[in-house]
C-alpha cells in the first residue's frame, strides 16, 4: 500500500472548472429548443463542448492533484479517447433531450447516458496513466461513483430545460459541478495503488509536483479560455434576442396603437401593479388610484360589479378573458371598450401575468345602435304603411264586386244591342285584371306585414341539434318531396348550434321547399344536405339539389325583395330568399349560392357554432332590405 493525497489549490482548480463548465453548459444548452432549425446543432455542439470539455479538464486536472510519490505519465491516445468520451456522449444527451416532441421522462433516458459516458470518460483517463505500481479497484465505490454521475447528468439535462433566472442559474451550476467533481472524487477513492519498488527520491517528488502543477495550469487555462469563448458567444446571442424583443414589443406597441388599443398588464392573481401608461393615459388614473383593483373606480357603475366578477372568475379558470364596458376617459366622456385579455405562463405552467387590450368600439357601437334605431323606424314605416294601403284596397276589392253585379245588369238592359256581347266581354276582362292586381296586392301586403312582425321578435338562443331539426323539416315536407319524385338526404352527423330555433327553422323550411320547387321533372330529384366546420368556430351548411339551376346574372338578384329568377311558372312573392338573407345576417352568419343552370343549385349557409350572449340581447330588428 502507498501513501497519497491530494494537491489542495488543483482540487480547488479541479471543482471550479466543474462549476463554471456546468454554468456554460446550462446556458448554452438552454438556447437549444428556441433556436432555429439551422443553428440549434451549433448549440447543441456548444453545450457538448462546454460540458464534456470542462467535466474532463476538471478529471484531469484532479488526477494531476492527486500526489503519490511515484512519476506518472499519460498514454496519449487513451487520454484523447477519454476527451471523446465525454464530449460526444454530453453531446448526444444534449441532442436527444432537445427534441422538438420531447417530454420530460426523456431526460431519463439522455441522463443516465450522460452519466454513464462521464463514467466511462474517467475510467478510460485513469486507464490512461502509466505508474510503477499495481492498480486495483473497490467494486462497491467504482458503483457509487457511476450513480453519482448518473444522477448528476440526469439532474443537469433536467434544469437545462427548464426556465431560469441568473441566481437559479447559478446554484444549479454549482451543484453540479460539485456533483461531478464528488463523482471524479469518489472514482479515485474507488482506486488502491501499490508500489512496485521501494518508493522515489525526494527530490524527484519535488520535481515532479512542479511539473503537474505547470499542466494542470496549462489545461486550466486552455479550459477557461474555451469557456470564455463560449460564454462571449451566448452573450452575444442574448444581445441578439434582447434586441429581437425589443423590437418586437415595439411593433406591438405600434400595433396596439393602430388599433386603438390601450395595453395594461396585471400580475398572477390579476392585479394591476407597476407602472401602466396606457391605462393611465387613458383614464387619468395615477398609479396608486388604479393598483390593485382601483381601475375598476374607472369602469362605468352600471358594468363595473359585472366587470369584477367576470374577471376575477377569468382569472380564477385560467382562461382568456373576453368582456365589454364603457370606461370613463381623462375628459370624462364614457367610451366603449372591448377587452380580451391573455394569461402568460412560465416553463412550469403558472401563470407568471396577464396582458390585455382595451380596443376602442365606441364608434361602432354608435353606429350600430344608429342602424338598429334605422331598421326599427323602416320597420315600423312598413308597417303604418302596408296597413294603410289595406283600406283603400278593401274599397277596391268592394267596388269591384259591385262591378261584378252591374256587369249582370248592364247585361240584361243591352241585351239587344248589337255590340252587347263584346261589351259584356271587356267587361269581364277589365273586371278579372282588377282582381288579379288585388289579389297580387293583398299578397305583397300580406308579405311586408309577416316580416315586419318577423323583424321585431327578439332571438331567443339555444342548443339545437341541427340532424333532428332539418330532418323534421324534411319529414313535413314528405308530401311535396314524393309529389316530385324527389329523395331528400340529410347527413348524419350535422354539427350543433346555438341559436334561435324559429329563425333557423324558417331559414332551412325556405331553402328546402324552393330545392323541392324548383327541380327538374326530367330527371329524377335529388336534395342533400350536409355540412362543414370552417373557422372562426363557424358552421357551413350546404343545402344542394339537381333542379333547374340559377343563371350567373341571378345569382344576386335572387336575394333581392321581390325579385324572382328564371321562368315564373311557380307561385310566389319574391321575398322569401330576401327573408332568409336577413335573417342568416341576424344571426350572424352569411349565406351563398353557386349554381348552373341544368345542373342544379347550391345554398352555402353558415352560421356561428354559439351566439354570445349579448349578441343575442342586442339583436335588432331583420333589415327589410337584406342587402
Amino acid at each position: 500500500m502507498m501513501h497519497t493525497g491530494y494537491n489542495p489549490v488543483l482540487v480547488v482548480l479541479s471543482v471550479a472548472i466543474a462549476i463554471l463548465a456546468a454554468y456554460v453548459a446550462l446556458d448554452l444548452g438552454g438556447r437549444v429548443r428556441g433556436a432555429a432549425p439551422g443553428q440549434r446543432w451549433a448549440w447543441v455542439a456548444g453545450a457538448a463542448l462546454a460540458m464534456g470539455g470542462g467535466i474532463w479538464s476538471m478529471h484531469f486536472i484532479g488526477m494531476l492533484a492527486f500526489e503519490m510519490g511515484l512519476p506518472i505519465a499519460y498514454h496519449l491516445g487513451l487520454t484523447f479517447l477519454s476527451l471523446l468520451i465525454a464530449v460526444a456522449a454530453t453531446g448526444v444527451a444534449f441532442a436527444w433531450v432537445s427534441r422538438a416532441a420531447t417530454a420530460q421522462a426523456d431526460v431519463l433516458v439522455s441522463g443516465p447516458l450522460m452519466g454513464l459516458g462521464v463514467a466511462g470518460m474517467h475510467y478510460t483517463g485513469m486507464a490512461a496513466m502509466h505508474v510503477p505500481s499495481n492498480l486495483a479497484y473497490s467494486p462497491v465505490i467504482v458503483a457509487a461513483s457511476v450513480a453519482i454521475a448518473v444522477s448528476a447528468a440526469t439532474a443537469a439535462l433536467w434544469l437545462t430545460f427548464r426556465q431560469h433566472g441568473v441566481w437559479q442559474k447559478l446554484l444549479a451550476a454549482a451543484a453540479m459541478g460539485v456533483s461531478v467533481a464528488g463523482m471524479h472524487y469518489t472514482g479515485m477513492a474507488a482506486a488502491t495503488f501499490t508500489a512496485e519498488g521501494s518508493g522515489a527520491h525526494a527530490t524527484h517528488v519535488a520535481a515532479l509536483g512542479q511539473g503537474q502543477q505547470d499542466l494542470a495550469l496549462y489545461v486550466a487555462a486552455a479550459t477557461f479560455a474555451i469557456l470564455f469563448l463560449a460564454l462571449l458567444a451566448s452573450s452575444i446571442d442574448q444581445q441578439r434576442i434582447q434586441a429581437e424583443h425589443r423590437a418586437s414589443e415595439a411593433r406591438f406597441r405600434a400595433a396596439i396603437q393602430a388599433v386603438r388599443g390601450v395595453l395594461w398588464t396585471n400580475d398572477a392573481e390579476g392585479r394591476m401593479v407597476g407602472d401602466q401608461p396606457g391605462w393611465a393615459a387613458l383614464t387619468g388614473q395615477t398609479p396608486a388610484e388604479y393598483e390593485g383593483y382601483g381601475w375598476a373606480s374607472a369602469v362605468h357603475p352600471d358594468e363595473v360589479r359585472s366587470s369584477v366578477e367576470a374577471w376575477t372568475a377569468t382569472v380564477a379558470a385560467r382562461r382568456d378573458f373576453v368582456h365589454e364596458h364603457r370606461v370613463r376617459s381623462r375628459d370624462g366622456t364614457w367610451r366603449h371598450f372591448a377587452i380580451h385579455a391573455v394569461p402568460i405562463l412560465d416553463g412550469a405552467g403558472a401563470i407568471r401575468e396577464w396582458v390585455g387590450v382595451h380596443t376602442d368600439i365606441t364608434e361602432q357601437r354608435e353606429a350600430e345602435a344608429e342602424l338598429r334605431d334605422s331598421n326599427e323606424e323602416l320597420q315600423r314605416y312598413a308597417y303604418i304603411v302596408s296597413h294603410d294601403l289595406r283600406a283603400p284596397l278593401v274599397n277596391v276589392m268592394g267596388f269591384t264586386s259591385e262591378l261584378e253585379e252591374t256587369r249582370q245588369e248592364v247585361a240584361r238592359t243591352m241585351r239587344d244591342h248589337p255590340e252587347a256581347t263584346r261589351i259584356d266581354a271587356d267587361l269581364g276582362e277589365a273586371l278579372g285584371f282588377i282582381k288579379a292586381a288585388v289579389t297580387r296586392m293583398e299578397s305583397l301586403i300580406a308579405a311586408i306585414l309577416r316580416l315586419s312582425r318577423e323583424g321585431r321578435r327578439a332571438f331567443q338562443a339555444e342548443a339545437l341539434d341541427m340532424t333532428a331539426l332539418v330532418q323534421g323539416l324534411a319529414d313535413a315536407q314528405r308530401h311535396q318531396t314524393d309529389a316530385a319524385g324527389a329523395s331528400v338526404t340529410i347527413a348524419r352527423d350535422l354539427p350543433g348550434i346555438v341559436a334561435d330555433r324559429l329563425a333557423v327553422e324558417q331559414i332551412f323550411a325556405n331553402l328546402l321547399d324552393n330545392a323541392v320547387k324548383y327541380l327538374d321533372p326530367a330527371r329524377p330529384g335529388r336534395i342533400t344536405v350536409a355540412a362543414t366546420g370552417v373557422s372562426g368556430g363557424r358552421v357551413r351548411f350546404d343545402i344542394a339539389d339537381n333542379g333547374r339551376g340559377i343563371a350567373v346574372r341571378d345569382h344576386a338578384r335572387v336575394f333581392e325583395l321581390f325579385r324572382r329568377s328564371g321562368v315564373q311558372d311557380r307561385p310566389g312573392e319574391g321575398i322569401g330568399l330576401a327573408h332568409v338573407k336577413a335573417l342568416v345576417r341576424s344571426l350572424g352568419g352569411r349565406i351563398d349560392v353557386t349554381s348552373e343552370l341544368g345542373a342544379g343549385t347550391t345554398f352555402g349557409v353558415t352560421l356561428p357554432r354559439k351566439v354570445a350572449t349579448d349578441q343575442v340581447r342586442r339583436a335588432g330588428p331583420v333589415s327589410l332590405a337584406a342587402e
